[in-house]
């Protein structure tokens, strides 16, 4: 799925500003990944688990700093270049837990989450770092993330077999499952909303200017100012009859 998108891609990272803002939302990420994984680690009955736990969300925090450092170093770069000439706006700004309460999830779902997690952002990582060949530092920092990811990828699925032995499949299975299925609602809540707006849109410019012009007309018919009240009238205006 990611390899037929790369066109999309490259599009994203070909333009300075989405790239910088990619980047932020990419430290974002990684930072609250590394937290969620952090509080595994307390929660967790397994020691083994509990060392990868912590050397993983180390990684995934010092990740969110590179990512971070990186971003600020492109806006500094731009804003060196475009103080002389003109200011410029930049535009505001994964993987993780994907809002698991980590305190309720036991290990087995875990690490079968994580795994699937991992397995996805290496293969993103590895077409983010040949689409960024102008870009040797923000290609380098892909090459040293990328190691990271595989070592977690392997390490998630070897302890998955490890303490799920008869059903890790299953799980796996599962949590690639949620995870498209996950995909899909953001998907489908991206296209109500452009519908949406496309049907909002059509009917201020398409069918509201009728309407209007239909309003416009039919005051410019209508007598302006209030009827004047023949001076004959001898009935009070306060009677019924």
């Amino acid at each position: 799925m990611d390899r037929m998108l790369r066109p999309v891609h490259r599009w994203i990272w070909g333009d300075f500003e989405r790239r910088v803002r990619k980047l932020l939302a990419f430290a974002e990420v990684e930072g609250d990944g590394g937290r969620d994984i952090l509080r595994a680690a307390e929660v967790t009955r397994d020691p083994l688990l509990r060392r990868l736990y912590l050397a993983h969300a180390i990684d995934e925090l010092r990740h969110s700093d590179l990512f971070r450092q990186r971003g600020a170093a492109l806006l500094q770069t731009r804003r060196a270049h475009a103080n002389a000439s003109s200011s410029m706006s930049v535009l505001p700004g994964g993987h993780g837990l994907d809002d698991l309460r980590v305190e309720d999830e036991p290990d087995e779902r875990l690490l079968a989450f994580l795994h699937v997690a991992e397995k996805a952002a290496a293969g993103r990582f590895t077409i983010y770092r040949d689409i960024v060949q102008d870009d040797p530092s923000t290609r380098a920092i892909f090459e040293e993330i990328l190691r990271d990811e595989v070592f977690h990828m392997n390490y998630t699925y070897t302890q998955l077999t490890r303490v799920s032995p008869q059903s890790y499949r299953r799980r796996v299975w599962r949590a690639r499952a949620s995870r498209l299925w996950k995909r899909y609602l953001r998907v489908a809540a991206a296209l109500a909303d452009l519908l949406g707006t496309l049907v909002l849109s059509v009917q201020y410019f398409v069918l509201l200017p009728p309407f209007a012009w239909y309003a416009r007309r039919a005051a410019r018919r209508e007598p302006a100012g209030w009827s004047p009240i023949p001076r004959d009238r001898t009935v009070s205006p306060t009677s019924q009859y």
